[in-house]
């Protein structure tokens, strides 16, 4: 029992760094335009981050994001070690990424650190390697999609405002501003909370067969606390902000307005939306970068700062990988012990 308590513990421990690592994703653009103080922008975020769990629950009416996390091992290899070894990785990488201002992605980290433990635990033969290369794909799909999403908002926006006075529409822009912020919030409560369920899920599948009390045969038999707790700590995590992240976001990768920003959110929401009905967990951190750069494309291509989008590229790529050996070493240390 002490060892799923364990993972249970760490696993919201991880949910709350992803809330305050993420936290850039939603307010960045509205800090970095001014419309909300960064406190007001992580409260802001926060409240509809908790938001997204009552739609998922009473309006979508599943959590298919997390069946899709639970169902990266296959059933048969996922055991207790595999999954604590997994979530102290996915720990470790988020807080080194955070402490460097990487906006990387807490979901491939999460589900890199999973598959790593699993492959050292049991070999290539223990992962559904199809929904791993399906996630994966999203690394780069993600981002692609909010761009051209962007890029679409972008030019019709600009035709519908074009006999506006700048003054004007800028005042319309950041009152609008608050709305896609809230849009993008909901999107990234519906999508990364699901993520910590889905390995929270696993855990409890891992200890029915040990007889331990918190033990469920499906997720489809996952209490309500698990989806609670997990929205709970994703929303408090954002109220803790991520002020180097939120620098990187919203000013490294080119200059955001308030027009900029309205159109980066809700391309961003747009493609959460998508992924959700998919049942893909895709970054949230992924998605908005690719909104941005699609919103600088728009004004001239030299408004995007390539060197810094390179350099996320690269973070981006390396994270599955680099998550996935750390937890590998990790779950050999975990084994000597358990």
């Amino acid at each position: 029992m002490g060892i799923l308590i364990t993972i249970i513990v760490l696993a919201l421990v991880f949910d709350f760094i992803n809330g305050f690592h993420d936290a850039a994703n939603s307010i960045a653009t509205v800090v970095s335009t001014k419309v909300l103080t960064p406190f007001q922008a992580v409260l802001w975020a926060s409240v509809f981050n908790f938001v997204a769990f009552f739609i998922a629950k009473y309006v979508i009416g599943e959590f298919g994001i997390a069946n899709t996390v639970a169902k990266t091992v296959l059933p048969e290899y996922i055991t207790l070690p595999v999954i604590l070894a997994g979530i102290i990785a996915a720990i470790i990488w988020n807080l080194t990424t955070w402490w460097f201002g990487i906006p990387s992605s807490s979901s491939h980290t999460l589900i890199g650190g999973f598959a790593g433990a699993t492959i050292a635990a049991s070999g290539f033969g223990a992962i559904h390697g199809n929904i791993i290369i399906k996630i994966a794909a999203f690394i780069f799909l993600a981002p692609f999609i909010g761009m051209l999403i962007a890029l679409f908002i972008s030019i019709l926006l600009l035709s519908l405002f074009k006999k506006v006075s700048p003054h004007k529409a800028d005042r319309w822009f950041r009152r609008l501003q608050l709305v896609s912020s809230a849009l993008f919030s909901v999107g990234h409560g519906l999508n990364d909370s699901q993520k910590v369920m889905g390995i929270i899920a696993a855990a409890l599948i891992a200890a029915h067969p040990l007889g331990l009390g918190l033990g469920i045969t499906s997720i489809s038999d996952m209490p309500d606390w698990v989806a609670f707790a997990c929205f709970t700590m994703i929303s408090l995590g954002t109220m803790t902000g991520g002020w180097k992240i939120v620098q990187t976001m919203g000013t490294r990768i080119t200059k955001v307005t308030p027009f900029e920003g309205v159109v980066a959110e809700t391309a961003g929401a747009i493609t959460l939306y998508l992924t959700e009905i998919l049942k893909i967990p895709v970054s949230t951190t992924h998605t908005i970068t690719g909104a941005i750069i699609g919103v600088g494309a728009t004004k001239r291509l030299s408004a995007v700062r390539w060197g810094v989008t390179k350099d996320l590229l690269v973070a981006w790529i390396l994270t599955i990988p680099i998550s996935a050996l750390l937890a590998s070493i990790i779950y050999l240390l975990v084994n000597l012990f358990l």
